[in-house]
């Protein structure tokens, strides 16, 4: 049974790729909040942007990065305290993980996915810090995937919007939620279960020949023009 390490497995896209590998996975979870008990979860309290990472003796199989942010502000009202943290949340907590597990995942021909944002290709008002941070997990992903290419795969997953906790604000009540329905092509936004089954493709040995990609997942509202 192979180990994933899930940093976030307690909401949003990370709950729910815990839910759909825990029956046939050992899962390792690094959150602030715990997540539901099972007999293949260990759970570890960690706030990732400030907290030392547990030893962790297990063989690690995969790894899934999941905290992000979305800060969406007018540039003149973003601090610069904002684009440090979106940075320090999306980006440095990525290579401290990372930094810290790299010899396990090496010695296990192991997949790591990271997370970006359809804000990264398409412009979109008030998305500077957190697009300007996403653009930089990007890259982060493709230089790994060079450097590690015989031992360790990276993929990034760049959803839109997506029905979770993060997302709460921009679909609070039933107008917002019909507006970003009709804001995309194929006339939806994601739920966490679509973007979670991605996630599991690229952990698995199905996509062995996968490696240094960002993967849109984005209801046709990159691509697409009707």
């Amino acid at each position: 049974m192979k180990t994933i390490l899930v940093v976030g497995g307690s909401k949003g896209i990370g709950n729910a790729i815990v839910n759909q590998l825990k029956d046939t996975h050992k899962i390792i979870n690094f959150s602030r909040s715990e997540v539901d008990s099972h007999p293949n979860i260990t759970h570890y309290s960690v706030d990732i942007t400030k907290d030392e990472l547990p030893d962790l003796n297990e063989d690690i199989h995969g790894l899934v990065y999941c905290p992000g942010s979305i800060n969406l502000k007018p540039v003149n009202r973003l601090s610069l305290d904002d684009f440090r943290n979106d940075f320090e949340i999306n980006v440095i907590g990525a290579v401290k993980v990372i930094q810290k597990y790299i010899n396990q995942l090496k010695n296990n021909d192991a997949s790591v996915v990271l997370f970006s944002t359809v804000a990264t290709k398409l412009g979109m008002p008030f998305h500077a810090s957190v697009a300007a941070s996403k653009s930089a997990v990007e890259g982060l992903t493709k230089s790994l995937a060079g450097e590690f290419a015989t031992k360790v795969r990276f993929n990034c997953i760049a959803p839109t919007v997506t029905d979770t906790s993060l997302a709460e604000k921009l679909l609070r009540n039933e107008k917002l939620k019909e507006n970003m329905e009709n804001r995309h092509p194929l006339k939806k936004y994601l739920k966490a279960d679509e973007v979670a089954s991605l996630a599991s493709y690229l952990l698995s040995d199905a996509s062995t020949a996968i490696s240094g990609q960002v993967f849109p997942i984005d209801a046709g509202i990159v691509s697409l023009k009707l």
